[in-house]
């Protein structure tokens, strides 16, 4: 049996933290939640229903919507103690956790039919590993977030430092090329389903601003003159398994 002490990739334990959490909180953190909640739903529209595996899903952004959506949600970490913000629903028997190895999840193939990840790939340093994992396990699609270079981002390490004095609690974590995921997913007889650039101005200068009014109608005018869906960032990035439909 494998051990916590064997894991190699844990950073689902940072994410879900109370620590963490205080990114998401307030207007702003729930508009960021609302936006990413309201893209998932769309992707995941044609399998209702279905079996959905949340891998590092113990920060719960996602889990009520997914259960108030009709899915059966198993959420998988890399510690007992990442069960910590889902266990209300966990108590009332509304979805299920389970702790297991990130890149050797304890499933056998197909096991689900949509598996979830957010919050994790950026902070993965064996990533194409972890997106076999996932592909492996997922009868019918792969939805992520990743942070993409063609944003943005591409600045992040020039002003990391300042970044860091803005937002207190924020970590080093990768940008991605969207051609390199797909090779990777393509690896696993993976192709593109669709994506949704959620958001075109740094999510750190919403945090500052405080104001989820002001921020809505900064992202609906740069969605609108198409900046967003060419520059934005992160992506939710849905991957469909080859002859699922």
């Amino acid at each position: 049996m494998i051990t916590l002490a064997e894991f190699t990739e844990t950073a689902d334990i940072e994410t879900s933290s109370d620590g963490y959490a205080t990114r998401f909180a307030g207007g702003v953190g729930r508009w960021f939640l609302s936006v990413q909640e309201q893209a998932t739903l769309r992707m995941l529209a044609p399998y209702p229903g279905a079996t959905v595996l949340d891998v590092g899903g113990g920060h719960g952004q996602i889990t009520g919507a997914l259960i108030a959506g009709g899915f059966d949600v198993t959420v998988v970490g890399s510690d007992p103690i990442c069960a910590q913000r889902i266990q209300p629903y966990i108590d009332a028997r509304r979805c299920s956790f389970e702790v297991g190895d990130m890149l050797n999840l304890p499933y056998p193939d197909k096991a689900f039919g949509v598996v979830i990840s957010y919050r994790l790939l950026p902070h993965v340093t064996q990533w194409e590993r972890f997106i076999s994992e996932l592909c492996r396990v997922a009868e019918k699609a792969v939805i992520l977030d990743y942070p993409e270079v063609n944003s943005v981002n591409a600045f992040v390490p020039l002003f990391f430092n300042f970044k860091k004095q803005l937002e207190g609690n924020t970590r080093h974590y990768t940008n991605y090329r969207r051609a390199d995921l797909l090779r990777v997913f393509r690896e696993h007889c993976f192709i593109y389903g669709e994506s949704y650039a959620q958001y075109f101005v740094p999510m750190v200068v919403h945090r500052k601003l405080q104001a989820p009014t002001v921020s809505e109608r900064m992202e609906r005018v740069c969605r609108g003159f198409g900046l967003t869906q060419r520059w934005g960032s992160p992506v939710i990035l849905k991957m469909i398994r080859e002859g699922a439909g």
